[in-house]
């Protein structure tokens, strides 16, 4: 016997000396009860995942999601919402039986029970079928939780005028605000009582909102100023009559510019 007859030697143990040939095996056999991985199934996944993935951005780009201003820590007057997909459990608090008392009711104990379901349905039903009449119980529980979000998040979007809450609160860029004109004599009066809220180009704050585009008029800032309005207790103004008209011409005049 030659020396090395009958062995086959390879740089690395790593590597396969037989060359196999990168084919999915043969199902033949189970004609519909079964499919190879790659690349049968993780194709037709990838299909039904680019079809959502369009539909979503096309959904997007026709309706953009509102945007608004900074969040205010200081405005109790704000009622906050959460993002549109979880907006379904915002709903499920407004019930009886999941808010007050029972509020550990809807936060805790039925999120659980439908997340925990989540979790047994392959447990409860675990038939080898693959058709939707085979798996009620997987089927049922799916289509059950899928109607109760889609049912509470219209419930709750419905009564959103999104809109206009996206109006009133819509942030004021830098290429958005107007020169201000510092000589006005009503400048040191607005410096003085309002800046420290509104902002120094009248583009509103953490403490007040933007003064530019407002419909007031004259009878209605100077009310607005010595009396408040909203979540503006009255007093802040606290100067003469003639600083208090100077107020509201230098705001008239910045609004006139900006229009």
């Amino acid at each position: 016997m030659k020396k090395g007859k009958g062995m086959k030697f390879v740089g690395d143990s790593r590597i396969s000396v037989e060359r196999k040939p990168n084919k999915s095996k043969d199902y033949s056999e189970y004609p519909g009860r079964t499919e190879a991985f790659w690349p049968n199934f993780l194709l037709k996944e990838w299909l039904v995942g680019a079809v959502f993935l369009v539909g979503f951005l096309c959904l997007t780009l026709a309706h953009p999601s509102p945007l608004e201003g900074v969040a205010d820590p200081t405005d109790a007057a704000y009622i906050p919402l959460p993002d549109w997909y979880f907006l379904f459990l915002y709903e499920l608090l407004k019930y009886e039986f999941a808010s007050g008392d029972w509020v550990i009711m809807g936060i805790l104990v039925l999120p659980g029970i439908a997340f925990g379901a989540m979790f047994l349905a392959p447990f409860l039903d675990n038939g080898p079928g693959r058709r939707p009449p085979q798996r009620p119980i997987a089927v049922g529980m799916m289509l059950l939780a899928m109607v109760s979000v889609i049912w509470l998040t219209y419930t709750s979007a419905a009564a959103v005028d999104w809109e206009s809450r996206a109006e009133a609160n819509k942030p004021v860029h830098p290429d958005e605000q107007v020169e201000i004109d510092t000589s006005h004599e009503g400048y040191a009066v607005y410096e003085n009582s309002c800046l420290s809220c509104h902002g120094g180009n009248l583009e509103g704050g953490a403490a007040g909102p933007a003064l530019t585009g407002i419909e007031y008029g004259a009878d209605e800032i100077a009310d607005i100023a010595v009396n408040g309005i909203g979540t503006m207790p009255p007093d802040q103004f606290s100067g003469t009559d003639e600083e208090l008209d100077q107020l509201v011409d230098f705001i008239l005049t910045v609004n006139e510019e900006a229009n």
